[in-house]
C-alpha cells in the first residue's frame, strides 16, 4: 500500500502540467474537440465539464522522470511526454472500436456514443496531434531527428502489435512466445519510447538512450502482463470493464496462452470451445475462469509480472541517473505490477 501511495504522489506531481499541455495541443473548439476532451475524461458527451475518472498518465510521467534522471528538465521534455500520451490515446480509441468495447473507465467509449466512423476520425486526429506536440521538442536538430525516427518506428510497432492481437482472436490457440512477440509491439514499445524520448530530450549519449529504452520495454512487458491479469480478475468497479471481458472477446492474453499449454482433457475442451473463431459466447466465461483457477494461471501471471519488473529495476540500478528521479522511476515501476485498475 505504501508503494501505491508513493507512486500516486509521483504521478500526481506531474499531472497538472501534463493535462494542461495536452489541452493546449487540442483544437480550440468544435464537436471533434468535444469527443477528444470526453475521451480524456474532461467533459461529458455534451461538452459540459466532467469529473470522470481519467487515465493515470503513466507514460508521459515516465518521459519526464527519464529526462530528469538523465540530467535534463521535466519542462523541457513536456512536448515529448504529450506526444507519447496522444499516441497512446489514438491507439485506445481505435482499440475500443476493434474490440467492440462499450466501456472505458466506467463510461461509454467514444465509438459507443458517436459511432465508429467518427471515433476513427477522433483517433486519427490524436495521431496527427501527437506529431504536432513532438515538433515542439526544443533540442538540437540531430536529437530531434532521432526522436522523430524513434517515434515513427514505435507508431508502426503499435500497429503491428495490434494486428497480432486481433489476428490471434481468430486462432484456436497461441504460445507464450507468440504472446510475448505481440506485447513487444502492442505495449512494451511505447513504454520503451517514453523512457528513450525523455533521455533524448536531456542527453546526447546514444548508448544511454538505448539503455533506458530497454528498461522501458521490460517495464512495458510487466505492465501488459499485469493488465492481462486485471482483464480477467480485476474488480469491474476499479477497472471500468465488465468481468471476463477479455475472455468474452477471445483475447489471447498471457493467462489464456499459459492455460492452453497446460490444459488436458475436459479443461482443454472448455478452452477450445470458448476460444474457437466466431462470435463470442459469454456463457462460457465462468467455465473458463474455473479452468484458469485449476491450472494456476493467475499465480503464473503474477509471478511473471514480478520477475519482469525486477529485471527492469535491476537494470535501472546499473545505469547513470540522478538519484531522486531514478528512485521515482523505481516507485512507478513497482506500481505497474500492483495497481488495481
Amino acid at each position: 500500500m505504501t508503494v501505491t501511495h508513493s507512486a500516486t504522489a509521483v504521478l500526481s506531481r506531474y499531472l497538472p502540467a501534463i493535462e494542461a499541455a495536452i489541452d493546449q495541443v487540442l483544437p480550440a473548439a468544435g464537436e471533434l474537440t468535444v469527443m477528444l476532451r470526453y475521451h480524456f475524461g474532461w467533459c461529458d458527451a455534451t461538452g459540459q465539464p466532467s469529473r470522470a475518472r481519467s487515465g493515470k498518465r503513466v507514460r508521459p510521467v515516465l518521459v519526464l522522470l527519464a529526462a530528469e534522471a538523465a540530467g535534463g528538465s521535466g519542462e523541457g521534455a513536456l512536448p515529448a511526454a504529450v506526444a507519447v500520451e496522444l499516441l497512446h490515446n489514438f491507439s485506445l480509441i481505435h482499440d475500443d472500436i476493434q474490440d467492440r468495447s462499450q466501456e472505458r473507465r466506467g463510461r461509454p467509449t467514444v465509438w459507443a456514443i458517436w459511432g465508429e466512423a467518427q471515433a476513427i476520425n477522433a483517433g486519427n486526429a490524436l495521431h496527427v496531434l501527437a506529431y504536432r506536440a513532438l515538433a515542439r521538442l526544443a533540442v538540437p536538430p540531430e536529437r530531434w531527428a532521432a526522436a522523430f525516427d524513434r517515434f515513427t518506428a514505435t507508431a508502426l510497432r503499435l500497429c503491428q502489435g495490434q494486428y497480432l492481437d486481433l489476428a490471434y482472436e481468430q486462432r484456436a490457440t497461441i504460445s507464450r512466445d507468440d504472446y510475448l512477440t505481440m506485447i513487444a509491439g502492442k505495449t512494451a514499445a511505447l513504454i520503451g519510447l517514453a523512457l528513450e524520448l525523455g533521455v533524448i530530450s536531456a542527453s546526447d549519449d546514444r548508448a544511454l538512450w538505448e539503455q533506458y529504452r530497454r528498461i522501458g520495454e521490460e517495464l512495458g512487458c510487466a505492465f501488459q502482463v499485469w493488465d492481462d491479469l486485471l482483464g480477467i480478475w480485476g474488480d469491474p468497479i476499479r477497472t471500468g470493464k465488465p468481468v471476463g471481458e477479455d475472455i468474452a472477446n477471445h483475447k489471447k492474453t498471457l493467462p489464456i496462452a499459459y492455460a492452453f499449454e497446460q490444459a488436458r482433457g475436459d479443461d482443454r475442451t472448455i478452452l477450445s470451445a470458448a476460444f474457437q473463431p466466431g462470435p463470442p459466447d459469454p456463457r462460457l466465461v465462468p467455465q473458463v475462469l474455473a479452468v484458469l483457477d485449476r491450472l494456476g494461471a493467475r499465480a503464473f501471471t503474477e509471478q511473471l509480472a514480478h520477475d519482469t519488473i525486477e529485471r527492469a529495476l535491476h537494470a535501472l540500478a546499473q545505469v547513470p541517473g540522478a538519484p531522486g528521479p531514478r528512485a521515482d522511476l523505481a516507485t512507478v515501476a513497482h506500481y505497474l505490477v500492483g495497481r488495481d485498475h
